[in-house]
């Protein structure tokens, strides 16, 4: 007759771990030795039922009998099958309008944050012309208008992630806005004053923008792959991402708008009130976004693994897949499972297992070297079109509606880079992200931009010969920088269909939801210590070796070798893509490196009575 014993394991902490049944196995009962062996078979003994076991054992410090000890095994069971029974039906859910909506909501974000961001590309310029000794701005004050928003970037991405993990996604999801909105509204009505000067007090309220853009990079990228199911996850966190094209766009064309409308009277005030317009139409859109965001529920992973709530996560994932709405009753008891908890102890070590750790380096050296081509070329596109000789000087413009007809021809400049480059590169992401999967684009991407970079460097020369800057308005476009801007625009799309949207959705996926949005923040800041790093270099090496934006003749060494810097450093980014996972069609947790089946090792425990006061 087979004999079956139950027994429980005890934890280096002294918390019990889930029983386990064995047919035939013999498992030493030892309070002073948790790591007792349990699958040692001990053949069928020709003996009666043992009595019923009577032996207690310790849970959180309190004796329990072996029924309780049964039951809550079986407790911790359902537990687990519960929860993963929610997780899969948010895995495999269609498509629908809830969807749509956390896609749209996130995506306004992300089109205030490219908006807000690159709208400075042009504003630096007006600010220049204006403020400027020499109607240009100095090296200092050049990066820090620049480099403050990157700035405040890094740090709002690494202390929204880490709130988002400790407070919640929702309680964090539109206060980053509301800090947008009011830096960028501060922005537009900065003025001058005997102790501050308005250049200083831009890099302030950029600085303070920046925080705010910083923290929608995790948030926007977490709620949209908690909510997503499997086989559209790629597509839903590519369109969020997606916006930030759109962004660009539409900075491109008010820019355009505003110059042109300043050029019919070419007056200092006209071009003031364009800058001043140009910055602050960002927080239109801000604003609509704030309001909304606040009907976007909590993530159920949030509420299942980091609240512990096992029952009110089910609850929300019925309500929401099935009306788009979701309700938490104020009075309902939460009852927290007992599961993995985010405490330094833990960080340190799901972070320092090689397997975990080779993932977050690869994502930060992946993003730090795209970042550093993408806002070398983006912040700079003014610089660099005029460097090529695509449009005139504005330095040695000789009237303000030369300057303008200048900054025109600039704004033009983008808008071509931005809807033949960006936007293509974003919709063949979208389309192929879920089909090929994440690895495949961004080898893709780090291929080519390789060897368009090498081009646009060592044919730096051969492309721009014969054309000059006068800083006149009919300035000729030869076919030389005609095919150099062709090429230009292939950079931002294998940019864009590649590691610059990969690098933003796999670190999204690839973490445990207690350290998701964080690790996703340690990622994105190492994006942005690129960005920052190349700003400095930029400013540093092009305008105080040369004499400013002078033409042709100041820029064609320092871009010539810029461009074959970048170069070599995608090579190393398919080193780097190499050490990443592919998530196509893999559940969250499936990409944790945790177990689910035990995930949840005990049941929900009544706290504690407080004590009373005296």
């Amino acid at each position: 007759m087979p004999v079956t014993i139950y027994s429980q394991k005890i934890d280096p902490d002294g918390i019990a771990m889930p029983p386990s049944t064995r047919t035939g196995s013999l498992v030493l009962l030892s309070e002073y030795n948790p790591y007792v062996q349990d699958d040692m078979y001990v053949p069928e003994l020709p003996q009666p039922e043992p009595a019923p076991w009577r032996q207690h054992q310790y849970y959180n410090g309190s004796p329990m009998a072996a029924g309780h000890i049964l039951s809550m095994h079986s407790t911790v069971v359902a537990l687990n099958a519960k929860r993963r029974e929610a997780l899969a039906e948010v895995d495999e859910a269609k498509f629908s309008r809830f969807h749509a909506r956390v896609c749209f909501v996130a995506g306004v974000g992300f089109f205030t944050d490219a908006y807000d961001i690159f709208a400075i590309n042009i504003a630096s310029t007006l600010i220049g012309y204006i403020y400027g000794q020499g109607h240009a701005l100095n090296t200092a004050q050049d990066l820090g208008v620049k480099i403050a928003t990157q700035t405040g970037i890094l740090f709002g991405q690494l202390i929204f992630g880490f709130l988002a993990d400790v407070y919640g996604r929702r309680k964090m999801y539109g206060i980053e806005l509301v800090v947008i909105v009011f830096a960028t509204l501060a922005q537009a009505l900065s003025g001058a004053a005997p102790a501050v000067g308005i250049i200083g007090s831009l890099v302030v309220w950029r600085f303070v923008m920046g925080v705010g853009i910083g923290g929608d990079y995790p948030l926007s990228a977490i709620i949209t792959s908690e909510f997503a199911p499997v086989h559209l996850r790629g597509r839903l966190m590519a369109a969020v991402f997606a916006n930030q094209g759109v962004g660009q766009l539409v900075a491109a064309v008010v820019a355009m708008i505003v110059t042109v409308v300043a050029k019919k009277s070419a007056t200092i005030v006209s071009t003031d009130v364009a800058w001043r317009v140009l910055l602050g139409v960002g927080c239109i859109p801000g604003l609509i976004a704030i309001g909304i965001r606040y009907t976007i529920p909590e993530t159920p992973r949030y509420i299942m693994d980091i609240a512990r709530n096992v029952d009110q996560a089910s609850q929300d994932i019925d309500n929401y897949l099935k009306t788009g709405t979701f309700y938490v009753d104020p009075d309902a008891p939460i009852e927290r499972v007992q599961a993995p908890r985010a405490t330094k102890r833990d960080f340190w070590y799901y972070f320092t297992r090689f397997d975990n750790f080779k993932i977050l380096f690869a994502a930060c050296y992946s993003w730090f070297i795209i970042d550093f081509a993408f806002y070398g070329l983006a912040l700079n596109s003014s610089i660099i079109l005029q460097a090529i000789n695509f449009s005139p000087t504005v330095k040695h413009a000789a009237t303000l509606e030369d300057a303008l007809s200048a900054l025109t021809r600039i704004a033009e400049g983008n808008l071509i880079l931005t809807g033949a480059g960006l936007l293509p590169g974003y919709l063949a992401t979208l389309i192929f992200v879920d089909r090929w999967g994440r690895k495949p684009i961004q080898y893709t991407g780090f291929g080519a931009l390789f060897a368009i970079f090498a081009v646009m460097g060592f044919g730096y020369d051969r492309f721009v010969a014969g054309s000059d800057s006068d800083g006149g308005t009919n300035h000729p476009i030869t076919p030389g920088i005609t095919a150099y801007v062709f090429i230009y625009c292939l950079a931002y799309f294998f940019q864009n269909f590649g590691p610059n949207t990969t690098t933003f959705i796999i670190p999204g996926e690839i973490f445990a939801t207690r350290y998701r949005s964080t690790a996703h923040g340690i990622a994105s800041a190492s994006g942005k210590s690129g960005a920052i790093l190349v700003q400095v270099v930029f400013e540093l090496w092009l305008f105080r070796t040369n004499a400013g934006v002078g033409g042709l003749q100041d820029f064609r060494k320092p871009i010539r070798t810029m461009f074959i810097i970048f170069s070599f450093l995608m090579l190393t980014g398919l080193v780097s893509t190499w050490c990443l996972p592919e998530t196509k069609n893999k559940s969250l947790e499936d990409l944790s490196n945790e177990s689910q089946e035990t995930f949840i090792t005990g049941p929900p425990q009544p706290r504690p009575p407080r004590p009373p006061r005296y």
